[in-house]
């Protein structure tokens, strides 16, 4: 494993082979300039960075049900093809420096190589880098290359130079999911999965509204409202005119009844001394028929208003009864009713003396 300053070396250029021991997967392969380049702008594709675990473990957890923790990560965009190799930044996790370091008294790393996985074409090229691994026994076997190739869901052709690769930065992602710059690849895989479900919701919703598939959320309301909307019964119903004539003539009606009912408690506070004069009486009237009510209960009767000085006789000169003329209380009578003199003493005719 070569470290520079700045960058590590992840594969070797030109042609190499595993190291002697190495059971399948021996070589050689070919890495050239030109290959080189096609692996940095499929790693420029790519939405998270390229994965340095412990001997490969990445590729076996499924099988062994073992935990693949990363001992470091590459930068994918920083890949650049050297003389020697093609390079990359890392980012070690404090662990695996501890491991590739030399202890403090020279002692000797607890890894000493680092073991590419990536895909290769029937000449031995590679096509891809798909993650890295620590190890002491640097061999890639063919299937487990082709393990990692299908994990990946990477498809290559070989033979297809004009391949457009749909390329996604990482940048743009985070931005257009809106999370943090420092985002991690958990909290981008997070809101990935949260879109996906809220997208499942939404198509839910669609569906069961009877909306079309693009429908925007105005139209999906829109639809809601249509389904819920029932039909009003008109038979139920008058027209608004009726209702409002009908309210009218009620009101009016209970305002005669009161003024009637208001009419008769005044004549009669008048006839018996409750109300002592025509200004309480004017007053009473603007106070309401409560307000009378309350005041004609709460008033003294005045026996001598009961009686006349000519004890029920008539004054001389005055009409003599049964002549059809109406006295004051009948008058009054007649002014609340709404009824002319004639009309009240066609219905109430004088006794016969």
């Amino acid at each position: 494993m070569q470290i520079t300053d700045d960058k590590t070396r992840l594969m070797p250029a030109g042609t190499f082979h595993a190291p002697r021991g190495a059971a399948e997967g021996t070589g050689p392969w070919h890495l050239t300039a030109e290959a080189a380049q096609a692996i940095i702008q499929l790693a420029a594709a790519r939405s998270t960075d390229i994965a340095i675990d412990y001997e490969h473990q990445i590729l076996y957890s499924e099988m062994n049900g073992k935990p693949a923790p990363a001992s470091g990560w590459v930068d994918p965009r920083s890949l650049e093809f050297r003389e020697d190799g093609l390079y990359g930044t890392v980012a070690w996790t404090a662990k695996a420096r501890a491991a590739i370091e030399e202890g403090p008294n020279g002692e000797p790393p607890e890894y000493r190589y680092l073991s590419p996985v990536f895909p290769y074409d029937a000449n031995g090229v590679p096509l891809d880098l798909l993650h890295l691994a620590l190890t002491n026994t640097p061999a890639i076997d063919e299937g487990a290359a082709q393990l990692a190739a299908a994990r990946m869901a990477i498809t290559h052709d070989v033979n297809d130079d004009a391949q457009e690769i749909d390329t996604v930065k990482r940048e743009q992602l985070i931005q257009t999911l809106g999370l943090a710059a420092e985002a991690t690849d958990e909290q981008i895989d997070t809101a990935i999965a949260a879109l996906k479900a809220a997208q499942a919701d939404a198509d839910a919703f669609r569906t069961a509204l009877g909306a079309k598939d693009d429908a925007k959320p105005e139209e999906a309301v829109a639809a809601l409202k249509a389904t819920s909307a029932v039909a009003a019964d008109m038979n139920l119903y008058v027209p608004k005119a009726v209702y409002e004539e009908t309210t009218q003539q009620l009101a009016a009606l209970k305002e005669n009844s009161n003024t009637a009912e208001l009419e008769a408690l005044i004549t009669e506070g008048l006839n018996d001394g409750r109300i002592a004069g025509k200004a309480t009486a004017d007053w009473l009237r603007t106070q309401g028929i409560a307000a009378c009510k309350a005041h004609v209960a709460g008033a003294p009767s005045i026996a001598a208003l009961k009686t006349t000085q000519t004890q029920g006789k008539p004054p001389e000169g005055a009409e003599t009864k049964g002549d059809g003329k109406l006295n004051e209380t009948e008058l009054a009578v007649c002014k609340s009713m709404g009824l002319t003199p004639e009309q009240y003493r066609k219905a109430n005719p004088v006794p016969a003396a």
